[in-house]
C-alpha cells in the first residue's frame, strides 16, 4: 500500500490537477478543464491511506465504483494509481456534455439542478456537484450542504418549494 505522501506525490505529478485541502487533513484534486460538471478526480485522500478516484465514466471500473462514481484506491500500486488518474482525466476531457456518448445514466446522476421559489416568486437554485449540494441566489452562492436532505430542510424552512427537476 502506498503512503499518503506517495499518493499525494502521484496526484501532484499531474500538472492539470489542482490540489484542494479539505477537512480532517484530507485532500481533493480537481480537474478544472473538465467538460462536465464533475471536476473532482481525487477525492478525500486521507493520511490513513484511504482515498478515491473518479471512475464513473470508465468502463473497466464499472463494478468497482461506489454510488457516486468513485473507486477506493487504498491498496493501489503506483502504476495502478497513475493509470486510473490518467483515465479519469481523459474521461472528463471530452466529448462535450451534450454529445450522445455522454448522455448516459452515470453522467445524469452527477448533473442535477432544481429551481425553488417562495411565495413572492423569489428563486433559489439547488445544484448537486461532486458530492455536495449548493444553493445559489442567481450567481451568488448562498449555502452548501453535505446532503440533499439538509439542503431541502433549509429551503423548506426558508419558505421555498421545488418547481423543477434535474436537467
Amino acid at each position: 500500500m502506498l503512503t499518503f505522501q506517495q499518493k499525494l506525490s502521484i496526484f501532484e505529478s499531474f500538472p492539470q490537477l489542482q490540489r484542494k485541502d479539505v477537512s480532517l487533513g484530507r485532500v481533493n484534486f480537481h480537474y478544472e478543464d473538465s467538460v462536465l460538471d464533475k471536476k473532482t478526480v481525487g477525492y478525500h485522500l486521507h493520511p490513513n491511506g484511504n482515498g478515491f478516484v473518479y471512475a464513473g465514466l470508465i468502463e473497466d471500473y464499472r463494478f468497482q465504483i461506489n454510488d457516486k462514481g468513485f473507486v477506493n484506491i487504498r491498496d493501489y500500486s503506483d502504476q495502478q494509481l497513475r493509470r486510473l488518474i490518467e483515465q479519469s482525466i481523459l474521461s472528463l476531457s471530452g466529448p462535450a456534455p451534450d454529445s450522445p456518448s455522454t448522455t448516459n445514466d452515470t453522467h445524469q446522476a452527477h448533473s442535477y439542478v432544481e429551481d425553488w421559489f417562495d411565495a413572492n416568486q423569489q428563486s433559489l437554485q439547488l445544484k448537486q456537484e461532486d458530492d455536495l449540494w449548493y444553493i445559489y441566489a442567481g450567481s451568488s452562492l448562498e449555502m452548501v450542504f453535505e446532503t440533499r436532505e439538509e439542503a431541502e430542510e433549509y429551503l423548506n424552512d426558508e419558505g421555498f418549494t421545488r418547481q423543477s427537476t434535474s436537467r
